[in-house]
């Protein structure tokens, strides 16, 4: 029988029997769209679209909504440029940080990741507590604009879709790091670990009370934790500051969210996460992702060492995939094995770069087409 896309998601990341393996190849960002309409891609289609098509593969559009649930600083910061000089821009964004990018880009891009874009951070909103103080009051419950229009009714609508419902909120240490900036909030961790403490139980408290308001309204399938905090070969703070500040957090949520019925909780951390992985999982997380390969995970090790108590998504080398051809072959063969053990939904080990063309592109999602049971 065939699965609705909801069942399958559930089916293959915890571990059950999907009929397929949902086809996620990889999402690419503006820069790699541009190059990949002069290698083939329409302009005027989607290329997720266009990839099904190549393939011989019927639509798989819908399938995943979200909650109109905003859990941002209310109001923002005014976005302005303060300075043009040298080829970039000296901008306050949103977040209320003096931040510097090249010009070809503006400050809409630190919004949202749309492409890859390097960026200087110059200043932070919260430098003393006095900052503090007034940040907090930019996070209130029911500040106007922090639920959607009609959300219960939304809601209720929206809750008899077989659809996947996901909500994505900022992790303790992504959110002090948007307030702070890293390198303060590494110093706040050793001097002033009391202040860590009490803006991360602000944000605990905050955001708990933001899921208990979504859940008198809506279910959420999967609820997603975004919180890079991991460099090449290590995490940014030690497992042991990890343990202590970090985790109650992700217990109180991961409890309050499988109560209300939750089955995915996903963890997104970029660089080297395997000394994190027990610490998620003694939480109760029980996806992650990108699994970047660049930064020495390997998913065949992380299976060895923790079995079914976590699934992945992601963790396809893209750099194999820019190579193509055998390389590509190779990559997708090493992680064979633990597509077929489940708990995983294979693609590009983060966003899509413009060095993979679009012809690449289209050859390792056949590859993957057909590891995931489409072909």
């Amino acid at each position: 029988m065939t699965m609705s896309i909801r069942e399958r998601y559930f089916a293959a990341l915890l571990f059950g029997e999907p009929d397929c393996i949902p086809l996620s190849p990889g999402h690419p960002r503006e820069s790699t769209l541009r190059a990949w309409h002069t290698q083939g891609l329409p302009e005027d289609r989607n290329y997720y679209d266009v990839m099904l098509e190549e393939l011989g593969l019927p639509p798989m559009s819908g399938g995943w909504e979200g909650v109109e649930a905003n859990f941002a600083m209310l109001p923002i910061f005014e976005e302005k440029v303060l300075e043009h000089r040298d080829g970039h821009y000296i901008v306050q964004d949103w977040m209320g940080a003096i931040t510097e990018i090249a010009d070809n880009f503006d400050y809409t891009y630190i919004r949202s990741a749309r492409d890859f874009v390097t960026r200087k951070w110059h200043k932070f909103p919260v430098e003393t507590r006095e900052d503090w103080a007034r940040m907090q009051e930019r996070f209130q419950l029911d500040t106007p604009g922090r639920f959607g229009e009609n959300f219960a009714a939304r809601c209720r609508e929206r809750n008899t879709h077989d659809a996947v419902i996901t909500m994505q909120i900022n992790g303790p240490f992504w959110q002090l790091r948007e307030w702070c900036g890293f390198e303060n909030l590494c110093i706040f961790f050793l001097d002033e670990p009391e202040f860590v403490q009490e803006m991360i139980d602000f944000w605990t408290d905050f955001v708990a009370q933001m899921l208990a308001r979504i859940g008198e309204h809506s279910r959420i399938d999967r609820l997603g934790i975004s919180e890079d905090m991991a460099y090449k070969a290590h995490s940014m703070i030690s497992p042991a500051m990890t343990r202590r500040h970090l985790q109650p957090t992700y217990e109180r949520w991961v409890a309050q969210a499988t109560q209300a019925g939750c089955r995915v909780i996903d963890m997104d951390s970029d660089g080297y996460i395997g000394e994190l992985i027990p610490i998620w999982i003694d939480a109760g997380i029980n996806v992650c992702d990108p699994i970047e390969v660049a930064a020495h995970n390997d998913l065949l090790e992380f299976r060895q060492r923790f079995g079914k108590k976590m699934g992945y998504t992601g963790g396809v080398d893209k750099r194999a995939i820019a190579a193509g051809g055998a390389v590509m072959e190779a990559e997708l063969a090493r992680l064979t094995p633990v597509i077929r053990d489940g708990g995983y939904i294979p693609g590009c080990d983060h966003g899509v770069p413009p060095d993979i063309s679009w012809p690449d592109y289209l050859a390792y999602s056949r590859r993957l087409a057909e590891l995931c049971g489409w072909l």
